[in-house]
């Protein structure tokens, strides 16, 4: 309807035309409507919303203009001011390995050290992980020879079949390493994981790589079957393992931790050590490792 006029009655079942300003009061009769051109009822919508952009385009230009001597003075810099950067918090944390991951295009290189993968963990690793390998990127990582038992870290890996991923296992990691393209890495700072630091330092991010190519040189294809064989002196590969920690003075929970099983299994295998080369105390046992020479072969 463009001329006339609409009892108000009449337009309660299309309420929209009121709300849009379509139609407005008559001025003779209240209980009728007259209409508005929609040009104009646009245009009354559209202004504040027009007058809200203009606003933002201004602030945005005044917070470059601020910025400004702040660009200059970082461009005039001799050295690189952002090559450790401290992320606090696992929001912070997650949005910098999102970026990183994004923007790789070569190489992931990672150390997770087995503990147990929540659901949503998983969940964000996948939704990390999959453009990589879209992209063509490879990946490398390395788990702990416990991730082997562990379901979770297993329907994790069966995600993946691309021949440009590959997964080893080793006896022993200490914390978390992750490399993005040989640019940028990321390690933990503290066992709780809220806080992390990220690496832009070339030599740096160099000596990490170095570092994780040792570990992976002495590591073991996770589809080559269980390492965990039994020599013929009765003790495991797990077991040298252990043996060696506890001659270098660790307690059970760093042992654990170092080698990605809880402190119940390890003192398991402790144990089992002690039984197999006839110790009856904790202090006999080192001194039983060091006589017996099982940690001079070669494991």
């Amino acid at each position: 309807m463009r001329v006339g006029r609409i009892a108000r009655a009449d337009v309660e079942p299309a309420p929209c035309l009121m709300e849009f300003a379509l139609l407005h009061p008559d001025p003779d009769d209240a209980n009728w409507l007259r209409p508005v051109p929609p040009s104009i009822a646009l245009a009354q919508r559209l202004n504040p919303i027009e007058h809200e952009i203009t606003k933002q385009r201004r602030m945005s230009i005044e917070l470059a203009d601020a910025f400004e001597p702040f660009m200059t003075l970082s461009a005039q810099a001799t050295s690189n001011t952002h090559s450790i950067t401290v992320l606090e918090g696992i929001e912070r944390i997650n949005a910098a390995l999102d970026l990183a991951t994004a923007q790789c295009q070569s190489e992931m290189l990672t150390v997770q050290p087995s503990r147990r993968r929540l659901e949503h963990t998983l969940h964000q690793g996948l939704e990390r992980d999959r453009p990589l390998i879209e992209r063509g990127c490879r990946i490398r990582t390395l788990y702990q020879h416990t991730a082997r038992y562990s379901p979770e870290t297993l329907a994790y890996v069966a995600q993946f079949s691309n021949g440009k991923v590959e997964y080893r296992t080793i006896d022993e990691l200490v914390e978390r390493l992750i490399i993005c393209d040989e640019t940028v890495a990321f390690i933990p700072t503290r066992d709780d994981g809220q806080v992390a630091l990220e690496l832009r330092h070339p030599g740096l991010v160099r000596y990490l790589i170095k570092v994780f190519e040792f570990m992976w040189g002495r590591s073991v294809p996770l589809d080559a079957g269980a390492p965990y064989e039994t020599d013929p002196d009765g003790i495991t590969d797990i077991q040298h393992s252990i043996a060696k920690l506890l001659v270098e003075g660790y307690v059970d929970e760093a042992i654990a931790r170092r080698l990605g099983m809880n402190v119940r299994t390890c003192r398991a295998h402790i144990a089992k050590l002690a039984t197999a080369l006839g110790s009856g105390s904790r202090a006999q046992l080192g001194f039983l490792i060091a006589q017996s020479g099982i940690l001079d072969q070669d494991h």
